[in-house]
């Protein structure tokens, strides 16, 4: 998928589709310029690229969609600024199709810009991530999704990185797990005895019937189609399992609950920089501000004299 969303940002766009159409509509009627028009171009040929990945249709693109396109950016390292000016493309591409009567679908609406996010994270709390784990779904995927949860905050995994997890990536008997993280860089995460028996769980209950396709045996985690699970699949996932808890959760607050909780048990930085994969250790200290503010809330609300 990231090799996918690289090479369609090269500005070489289909002709005689809704995008090539916009872009002559912004350099007709609009008279940009022609960096700018090839500025747009990049940023919808990403989009573009990523619901053909998913297999979705830009004119039935929902809100989830544009959302989860928004967490793979943040999983591949765009800045909330660059992330910010190719949403502004996206939302500018579904108002010209409502404008000249296209279509009448717009997932952008309601999306706020990145730019205005807290660069702070949020986390849950260890009481909100026990309820997600051991939340009871009636669904014959149950084993997997569970697995793949649990496997995500013990291991504090990017989406792209859980969706990819081989089986030999795992090591059963001493508890580590193998990811590729970001720039194709290796790193080893222990596990504990909770996520093996979780995944052993669904490898012996459920994988078994979803073997279908042979280009996709060594892949940990199927999709009811036998192939790799996708992030769109997995992102609707955690909002199902948060709307049966009343928990608004996202995958990356997953992630974010991971090392904010190991660092409020009195973890090293360095450490939890090493099992997050940050390559620069100012991009974890982010989360010492986190326990810090966590710290003053339950201070206020517990101490006498507060």
């Amino acid at each position: 998928m990231q090799n996918c969303l690289i090479k369609a940002g090269s500005g070489n766009f289909v002709q005689n589709t809704p995008i090539s159409d916009f872009l002559i509509y912004l350099t007709v009627e609009k008279g940009m310029a022609k960096n700018t028009i090839s500025a747009y171009g990049q940023d919808l040929n990403k989009y573009e690229a990523y619901l053909r990945h998913e297999g979705i249709d830009v004119f039935e693109a929902g809100k989830e969609d544009v959302i989860s396109f928004i967490e793979l950016l943040k999983d591949q390292g765009y800045s909330p600024s660059s992330t910010g000016r190719i949403i502004s493309s996206v939302k500018g591409f579904y108002r010209y199709l409502n404008y000249e009567r296209i279509s009448e679908n717009n997932p952008t609406e309601n999306i706020t810009s990145p730019r205005k996010w807290h660069t702070v994270p949020k986390a849950l709390s260890l009481k909100e991530v026990i309820s997600l784990l051991e939340v009871k779904r009636p669904t014959r995927f149950y084993t997997r999704d569970a697995a793949m949860l649990e496997l995500m905050y013990s291991a504090g995994l990017r989406v792209s990185e859980l969706v990819s997890i081989k089986i030999e990536n795992i090591n059963f008997e001493s508890g580590y797990i193998r990811v590729l993280g970001k720039g194709s860089k290796e790193r080893l995460v222990p596990v504990n005895t909770r996520v093996i028996k979780k995944i052993k769980n669904y490898m012996a209950d459920l994988r078994p019937g979803l073997i279908k396709d042979s280009n996709y045996t060594s892949v940990l985690f199927l999709s009811n189609r036998g192939r790799r699970m996708s992030r769109q699949r997995f992102w609707q996932t955690i909002k199902e399992i948060g709307k049966i808890t009343g928990i608004k959760v996202t995958p990356h607050m997953i992630r974010h609950s991971f090392a904010t909780h190991l660092l409020e048990g009195g973890a090293d930085l360095r450490a939890v920089q090493k099992m997050l994969g940050h390559s620069d250790i100012s991009t974890t200290q982010i989360y010492t501000k986190v326990t810090s503010e966590r710290l003053r809330l339950v201070h206020n609300k517990h101490h006498p004299r507060s």
